[in-house]
This record gives structure tokens, sequence and C-alpha cells, in this order.
């Protein structure tokens, strides 16, 4: 498809974020007869399904311990919930697991999503979890698990036929999608910090707004913005830290058990919810009883047809690159310096069958290909979503991306002129002003 000279919106990324977005803003327009989908380009350089969102393990949730991250997902799920079927979401629901450590925190975001109608269960006390989970899975043998969060919402989705589907919504609405397409810079307008054009390989477009949703590319956009590598951060505690990196990247530990996806069914013969175990107890190898660990350590992981197996994935871990030379293409498995480390089969197979004795002895099992990819976090670990230079909307998802489809939505009302509260908490100032989100006990750095 040719790159047209102008376009009024063009949306910049065809993964979740920039085809959720589009797929609002079509509809939108098109109602309100100021041309509709005719009106809105999405350029990626490579193609759908080819960064992040193409090999998110696809998940979605609401356990998360922060009320505004809360509030933004139960939106989110209701939008994977208002076309399930062409989504493909697979609404089965999702469970925290957690050690006693854990187990306040749990504890609060169960009665936050009861304030909010949220619908979960908790159940608290070694003996009642255990029970839970055995009714469950009835070979269930986790140690030390003190609480459950069961949310009766949630679920996963199959991410390439989700992208694939809203690629057709979005076309069906008169959306241009141009791949192999990379933006190369931005041209201001004369006396103005209003973006003129966008700057490509292929040419130059004119536009009126752009929308950026780049997932683990969000450092380089930012650098093309002109936008600050480096912020002041007033903590929680009022203490104010200079020259704080804007950005840091984790590498995502994620993999497959190559087994055929039933053998995980629930007692009775349906699809379990989602897995999710964080837990303090001891970690002994699958392989020859050696300790792992004895820190906290978590995992997650669900039957899965569309991966062939068994998939999840556990803690990230810190890439100690330098925030500026980190190479973040080629992204994913293609990468020959950030993908699961080789410990992580181990450990991963391991805590399976911690949890689970129908996983003893399937260490010969794990799909043994590189795997995952690396994720771009803001300073505080939470997203940015902001507009920038009069007519730049920023989606920064700091790696919350896949569940967070109705970002998207949000954002296309703000272009629109209609302030969201659900994004409030999330603007650029926050760092500055010190209005942080609060910090969970879990290993992850995004809970």
């Amino acid at each position: 498809m040719a790159l047209p000279a102008h376009s009024k919106f063009v949306i910049i990324g065809a993964g979740i974020h920039g085809l959720s977005t589009a797929w609002r803003l079509a509809e939108r327009l098109g109602a309100s007869g100021k041309g509709g989908g005719a009106d809105i380009v999405i350029l990626d350089k490579t193609g759908l399904a080819a960064g992040a969102s193409g090999i998110a393990c696809g998940v979605v949730r609401n356990n998360y311990f922060q009320p505004a991250m809360r509030k933004l997902m139960a939106h989110s799920v209701g939008v994977w919930e208002s076309d399930a079927e062409a989504l493909s979401y697979h609404p089965v629901g999702y469970m925290q697991i957690s050690s006693e450590s854990m187990r306040g925190d749990v504890g609060q975001i169960y009665a936050q999503q009861q304030a909010i109608g949220y619908e979960s269960v908790l159940i608290e006390g070694e003996a009642a979890s255990t029970d839970y989970m055995k009714a469950i899975f009835n070979d269930w043998r986790a140690q030390g698990i003190t609480s459950v969060l069961h949310e009766k919402r949630g679920g996963y989705s199959n991410q390439t036929k989700t992208l694939y589907a809203l690629a057709d919504k979005v076309e069906k609405l008169g959306v241009r999608i141009i791949s192999g397409v990379e933006v190369t810079g931005f041209k201001s307008e004369n006396g103005s910090s209003a973006i003129a054009a966008v700057e490509t390989d292929k040419g130059e477009i004119s536009c009126e707004q752009i929308i950026i949703g780049c997932g683990p590319w969000a450092r380089d956009f930012w650098k093309m913005l002109e936008l600050p590598s480096q912020i002041t951060v007033k903590d929680l505690k009022g203490d104010v830290h200079q020259g704080v990196d804007m950005w840091r990247f984790w590498q995502l530990e994620e993999g497959v058990l190559k087994v055929d996806p039933g053998m995980m069914m629930a007692n009775d013969g349906n699809v379990p919810p989602v897995i999710h175990v964080d837990t303090d107890a001891p970690l002994k190898s699958t392989v020859d009883g050696s300790l792992i660990t004895d820190e906290m350590w978590g995992i997650y992981y669900k039957p899965d047809w569309h991966f062939g197996g068994i998939q999840g994935g556990a803690s990230p871990y810190k890439v100690t690159t330098p925030v500026n030379e980190v190479a973040i293409d080629p992204y994913g498995p293609s990468s020959p310096e950030f993908v699961s480390s080789p410990e992580f089969a181990h450990m991963w197979v391991s805590a399976l069958a911690h949890c689970q004795s129908r996983f003893e002895n399937m260490m010969p099992k794990y799909h043994r290909e590189a795997s995952g990819g690396i994720g771009c976090f803001t300073a505080d670990s939470f997203p940015v979503f902001d507009h920038f230079h009069e007519n730049v909307a920023v989606i920064a998802d700091s790696n919350h991306g896949w569940k967070m489809i109705g970002v998207g939505h949000l954002i296309a009302d703000e272009v629109l002129g209609e302030k969201q509260d659900l994004l409030e908490p999330f603007r650029f100032d926050r760092f500055e002003k010190g209005n942080l989100h609060p910090v969970s006990n879990s290993p992850y750095p995004w809970s």
C-alpha cells in the first residue's frame, strides 16, 4: 500500500494499542459523520504480530495492588468481553495463589475489587487454600500457600488471532494499515511545538494528530519527540531524586511445555483459570532435588492450544546494559542477546512440579527454542498515558500492554477532546509531583 501524503490521524504501531485506538477512533468518527476510518493510517515498520503483541502470553487479569490499575483493568476486561469470540478471548478466570508474605496485599486487592464490582473470591488460611485448590486440581501440592484470590472474570486470549481480528475490524471501518514503513522522526510546525508531519524511510506524511503505541520502542520515540531521558522523581516518602532514567529494560521469561494442553484440565473436565503462584517456599529441582532458591519466586501458567502446550513464565530479570545501548532489534526470539535465560526452563518446570504432581519428570518436554523478549519500563514500572507537543498522544504501557486493550479506546476518546478520568493517574507529571502508585510485595515489577 502506497504511503499517503496526508492523513488526519497517524497511529504508529500495529500492536494491541495501535489497533485498539484505531477501532474506537474509526467507530466514533464514522458515527459522527467525520470521515470514519478513511482518516486514519496505522504505520508499522514490520507488520502485524511482529513486536511485543505478537509474542504476548495473552493473560488478562485484574490482579493489581494499585487502585488506579484495578479500575483501568476492569474497563479493559469489559472491552475483551464485548466481543470475546471475535477477539479469541477465553474468559476462564484468573487465580493469584500466594504465601503469607503477600496475604495482606491480596486481601486488600480483594476488598477493592469488591468495591468496584469486580467479581472475585478470597480464600484465606493454609488448610482452606489447599482444599480450594484440590477441588480444582486433585494433584495440587504447593506448600505454604495461605491465600487464594480467584478472579471470576479475566482469562487469556490467543495473541496473533486477536491481532488479526482487530486488523480485520479496523480495515472494514476504512482504516489503512501500512507495513514495512519505519518512522525516523517528526517535523514541527513553524512557530509551534505541534507536529506537522511524520518522517519515514518511505517519505513524509502530514497529519493533524499522532498516536504512538509502540511497546518496547517507547524509549526511541520518546527521544524522537525530544522528551527527557532523565527525570526528577519524588517518591512516596517525599524524597526527591534527580537524574533518574526515564526508561529501563527487563528481560521477560516465558516458555512452553510441549505436551497435550488437555493434560491440565481441571477436575470437572473444563479449562481451568490462569494460574499464578507467588511463594517463598523452597523451590527444589524436579531433575535432581537440588535447591533452586529459598527466596520469593513466582510463576504463571495455563493450557494453551494456540501455543501447543502449557504456556507461562516467571519473574523477569533486569537488563544491565546501559539503557541507551540496549538493542531492541531484532526483537524477541530473533534477538542474539535478549531471550529467556538458560536457567529459566529448569526453574519454571520445577515450579510447575512444585505446584502439581502431573508435571513431575516433564523437563524433557520443555520446548527448547529461544523465547521471550524485552519490556521497556518507566521509572516506576507503571504506564504513561499522556499528550505532548499539542497533538501527540503517547501510550507507553511499561509492559502491562496486552491485557490493556481498553487503553486505546480511552486514548481515542481523549484525542476527540474528552478527558478520561481512568487515565489521569498515569500522566507523566506524576513523577515530579510524587503521585506514584503504591508498591506491593510481589516479586514482579508490574504488580
